[in-house]
């Protein structure tokens, strides 16, 4: 049996009303032979039988393709039916009847819903048959349609269970991936942020100190470009950001460390606080603090180096506002429709973007909230808006 029509063979035997097809074929037509057919360019194989004629084909039997008139069926697209062959103008000097010793033939092409073409419903006998009538060509063309429905809802299950099986298989490569973020690239940076402690316990020179100090700087960015790609493996990959809402903390405690470590981080540049949190905020603090520490260093890499920048918080009617200014060059207007997006780069500055401004895009819309960007020529300004209270 050539494999490669196994998986043709297989779609028609599951289709349980073939056999039946084929017997009310013969019974209504007074025929002794009919057959699902695969017909392609180069082959002819028979996929279904009922043969009381002995003709000699069973499933997964081949006929030399330009010895059927399939062939010519699948070249036209239309059906042929012959009631005599000796008496038919068109067929009385073909070659296949002549070669298979039929008197009476006809063949239904099978057409699958996408349109091609996929083999045939055909019947055979070495007597005449009364075929060429209404009623005999739509119940040959209504079980073509029939069967070339079958075949199509069965390619599309086929394809929905690999498309599955390819999905179990992304989950548990996404999975995988997702904790090698989490675990095992923080083990090593843990081991050399560990080092550099211990080095700093020992007598050092000078340069051995900045050295160090430039190795756990090293180490806190890496930690925090991990955050952000963990971040975005679970909104892109997993099943999103998640939040711990607490309301008791104060959230104006939070923010003001955020800013002192960043001060502490890049003691040559000012940044200026106006925070009037007055009300309580239910968020995630970590990720409220996340976001604000990706929206100042934006600013701290971006913005002009001898201008401050500006970090407001307030707490409004309903609402809360959280504000990051700085001054420098604008961003151009066809860069802010895409400011958000992961990884997007700026083709004048190739660093303008990476994770940090699409995760702190994804922090707001988690808690159902907003962030957006303006830019001109007197400062650049995001402004992340959310509700006081969580909404149920």
């Amino acid at each position: 049996m050539p494999t490669d029509f196994e998986a043709d063979l297989a779609s028609i035997d599951r289709i349980q009303a073939v056999p039946t097809i084929l017997e009310v074929v013969c019974r209504t037509t007074g025929m002794d032979f009919a057959a699902v057919a695969r017909v392609t360019e180069d082959r002819w194989i028979a996929c279904a039988v009922r043969d009381d004629i002995q003709f000699g084909l069973r499933p997964g039997g081949e006929l030399k393709v330009e010895t059927t008139i399939c062939h010519e069926i699948r070249q036209s697209g239309k059906e042929v039916v012959i009631d005599y062959v000796s008496e038919d103008e068109a067929y009385c000097q073909h070659h296949t009847p002549a070669m298979y010793g039929f008197q009476s033939y006809i063949s239904m092409p099978i057409v699958l819903s996408d349109g091609s073409f996929w083999g045939t419903l055909c019947a055979i006998d070495p007597r005449p048959a009364r075929l060429n009538n209404p009623e005999t060509i739509g119940m040959f063309k209504l079980f073509a349609e029939l069967i070339g429905f079958h075949l199509s809802a069965s390619e599309r299950l086929a394809t929905s269970e690999a498309n599955l099986l390819d999905e179990r298989k992304t989950s548990e490569l996404r999975e995988q991936f997702i904790a090698v973020l989490g675990h095992d690239l923080r083990n090593p940076l843990a081991s050399i942020d560990a080092g550099a402690r211990m080095l700093l316990k020992e007598p050092l020179t000078a340069k051995g100190t900045t050295l160090v100090g430039l190795i756990q700087s090293s180490v806190g960015r890496m930690a925090e470009l991990i955050d952000n790609v963990l971040d975005f493996a679970h909104g892109r990959l997993g099943s999103g950001l998640t939040l711990e809402r607490d309301a008791h903390v104060p959230l104006g405690e939070v923010l003001e460390q955020v800013v002192d470590e960043l001060r502490t981080a890049w003691p040559e540049r000012r940044i200026e606080t106006q925070l009037a949190v007055t009300k309580t905020v239910s968020c995630d603090r970590a990720r409220v603090a996340q976001l604000l520490s990706n929206l100042v260093a934006n600013a701290l890499t971006h913005g002009a180096s001898e201008e401050p920048i500006l970090v407001r918080a307030a707490t409004l009617d309903g609402s809360f506002e959280l504000s990051v200014a700085n001054k420098g060059e604008p961003i151009p207007p066809s860069t802010l429709e895409r400011l958000f997006q992961p990884f997007f780069r700026v083709a004048a500055r190739p660093s303008q973007q990476g994770l940090g401004l699409y995760i702190a895009c994804e922090i707001a819309k988690a808690h159902g909230g907003s962030l957006d960007v303006t830019s001109d020529h007197e400062e650049t300004l995001f402004i992340f808006r959310m509700p006081l209270a969580q909404a149920f």
